[in-house]
């Protein structure tokens, strides 16, 4: 007598193993449809890598963008140093928004940016940040020099506004003076303001625009022009990381359009060079400045 459920279950393990093994190399041949588009213009996704600095303005034009153009912004901020190093290793990034153009050079140089991709979006003013009433009356670059004031800088090696606030002691002759009074250098734009807001520090080498950002609790001390040896803009640019570049030029027009300039203009940023001029009208433009030895030097006295 013929085992026919055995002979059943045999077919039936038949039939699975060749549907499986269908299926198999069905998957095999067409399973690249189910994978994400390698295509740019299917890409809705903006990762910017953006220095502190611009931080107010930047989050209110992401959402502005994000509402109109239906795209998903990702932002991560800090110092702009830092986050070109991100980029270097991670290999991600669809826009670079640093807050000096030093960090845009330092970035082509490393073939981490499209060349000449960068555009300027606004103008950055070299000040003394101090607490609301400022407390220690400091009024000039030497009372930073006076005995028993704090002083904080951003990190020189990381912060675009720590090699200016460096190149402006070094450019007075007071780098030595002051730099037994710097108490800590801060991580990135935005932690330096705060120093001052929280009255962490008597006073901050920093950007004017920093008054706007937290007009109750610091303000600035205007440096005369003939002390300001250079002034600093915001670059935005393309990292060779990108997904899509044509979605990236279209950000990058939006925040420098009339949408974008508006914005940051309400927050106190300068976007008009001959505006920005009228604060250093001798001063130069961008470009880049190397640390000099003599910060080294002094640094290492303080350990």
């Amino acid at each position: 007598m013929k085992n026919i459920f055995g002979g059943f279950f045999i077919a039936t393990y038949r039939t699975i193993f060749f549907s499986l093994l269908i299926a198999f190399f069905a998957a095999a041949c067409g399973g690249s449809k189910t994978l994400p588009s390698s295509n740019p213009a299917e890409v809705k996704e903006l990762f910017i890598l953006c220095g502190a600095a611009n931080k107010p303005a930047m989050e209110e034009i992401a959402s502005a963008f994000e509402k109109e153009r239906g795209v998903k912004i990702t932002m991560t901020f800090g110092g702009s140093g830092t986050l070109l190093s991100q980029c270097e290793l991670s290999r991600k990034g669809d826009i670079y928004l640093p807050g000096s153009p030093d960090y845009i050079i330092i970035g082509e140089n490393k073939k981490l940016l499209i060349p000449h991709s960068d555009t300027i979006v606004c103008y950055l003013i070299p000040a003394i940040i101090v607490p609301k009433g400022n407390p220690k009356q400091i009024h000039t670059l030497e009372d930073l020099a006076k005995p028993g004031v704090k002083v904080g800088v951003g990190n020189p090696e990381t912060v675009c506004l720590g090699l200016y606030g460096i190149e402006l002691l070094e450019y007075n002759h007071l780098l030595e003076r002051v730099m037994p009074n710097i108490v800590t250098f801060g991580e990135s734009c935005e932690k330096s303001a705060n120093l001052a807001a929280m009255r962490q520090c008597d006073a901050i080498l920093g950007w004017k625009v920093f008054e706007s950002w937290n007009p109750d609790k610091m303000q600035f001390i205007q440096i005369p022009s003939e002390r300001i040896p250079r002034l600093s803009y915001v670059p935005i640019s393309i990292p060779v990381t990108v997904r899509d570049t044509e979605l990236a030029k279209e950000f990058i027009n939006y925040v420098t359009g009339p949408v974008g300039q508006q914005i940051y203009q309400k927050w106190g940023y300068i976007a008009d060079l001959e505006v920005a001029k009228k604060f250093a009208p001798t001063a130069s433009i961008g470009g880049e400045y190397k640390l000099p030895e003599k910060f080294f030097e002094l640094l290492k006295k303080r350990k």
